[in-house]
């Protein structure tokens, strides 16, 4: 331990990877956290595997279960084995378990404070499905951390026990607001999609939208970034992909697949608009706040937590109506003042989730829990 820092451990889910090349939003989260909040703590971010060089300036503990293991207790059970193991060595005095309600009730036996942080909807979670399970997990843990209200609600859905609700805390998602590259001067006729190319995520009305759209814009294009999951080890292609691809190519919509978080934001910096028509109950929306701070102007539906991440600073659509996508693109490529006004808005109200803030508020909920 460095001295005068006490030690947090944070644990990634069992496929999470903790690299430039292979983090999905979880990591990237876990990454943005930790050095947030490296003057107060030092962080030991403990997973199976980095997936390759793991981020800089971030502390990483491989915790890979066992062949054996994994043959007699199955993947899930083994990797909790293995990272119990990680966690005595690590001795930290606040554990954190990112996405896992079963692993963090079992890393709680060690008799260590133990944080759950949900990323995602609890009721569909195994030992979080019922109102039963998840007042249980309350009760057992020292806290629960949901990276929006929508997210809290869900949790705590059929909890009348107001002490319960006291220990369910919500910290959005911050990002660095330095990190982003600067915004172009001048946007690219650039209409972007950024994510998992899947129907949960309307990819398929994004794509009929911009068949709709672009034969109308002039000199406009489209592109889609991503592909089965928003990191490197996803799949190049799946049947749904395969299935769209046809109607891609036939829009003129390019799909250059996985791309680092890195040129991913270098991209939104210069696409004119963003759009994010997902079908399934966003968690929060880091996608909406990287294209805000990356100075395009927003379209996305409004699904669960994504109205927070993104605000009023973006123009809302019904993702299962393509023609309403189209209608919305033309709107901001043949209105550049109402473009301008949306992405001034958007650049204001990402200012909120500035790591600077949300590490604060990390900070301070920790130091009260280790107390």
């Amino acid at each position: 331990m460095s001295a005068g820092r006490p030690v947090l451990a944070a644990v990634l889910p069992f496929k999470e990877g903790f690299a430039p090349d292979s983090a999905g939003a979880i990591g990237l989260v876990v990454r943005d956290v930790a050095r947030a909040t490296a003057a107060s703590w030092e962080t030991i971010v403990i997973g199976r595997a980095a997936g390759g060089p793991p981020f800089p300036g971030c502390r990483f503990v491989a915790a890979p279960p066992g062949a054996l293991a994994r043959m007699l207790m199955g993947a899930n059970l083994a990797y909790a084995r293995a990272v119990r193991r990680a966690v005595r060595v690590a001795a930290p005095k606040l554990v954190e378990v990112h996405n896992r309600p079963t692993l963090a009730l079992s890393l709680a036996r060690l008799h260590l404070p133990v944080l759950l942080v949900l990323h995602n909807d609890p009721q569909g979670m195994r030992a979080a499905g019922t109102p039963a399970a998840r007042a249980r997990l309350l009760a057992r843990l020292a806290g629960v951390v949901c990276i929006s209200d929508w997210v809290r609600q869900r949790l705590l859905d059929g909890t009348e026990d107001q002490a319960l609700a006291r220990k369910a805390h919500m910290i959005p998602n911050g990002l660095d607001l330095d990190a982003a590259s600067s915004p172009a001067e001048t946007r690219e006729k650039l209409i972007l999609f950024v994510g998992r190319l899947t129907a949960d995520k309307g990819f398929d009305s994004f794509v009929r939208a911009c068949a709709l759209a672009l034969p109308a814009l002039p000199g406009w294009r489209a592109e889609a970034i991503g592909g089965d999951r928003l990191r490197a080890d996803g799949p190049e292609s799946t049947p749904f992909i395969e299935s769209i691809r046809p109607e891609a190519e036939a829009a003129g919509i390019a799909m250059p697949g996985f791309l680092d978080n890195a040129r991913t934001l270098a991209a939104m910096s210069r696409a004119a608009v963003v759009v994010m028509p997902s079908r399934w109950e966003e968690p929060f929306g880091r996608v909406a706040q990287e294209a805000q701070l990356a100075g395009a102007a927003l379209i996305a539906s409004r699904r669960g937590g994504l109205p927070e991440a993104a605000g009023e600073a973006a123009l809302y659509v019904d993702p299962d109506r393509p023609e309403e996508i189209a209608a919305a693109i033309r709107r901001l490529a043949e209105d550049p003042p109402l473009a301008a006004r949306l992405r001034e808005a958007g650049a204001a109200h990402v200012r909120q989730f500035g790591l600077d803030r949300t590490g604060a508020r990390w900070s301070a909920l920790r130091e009260a829990i280790a107390a």
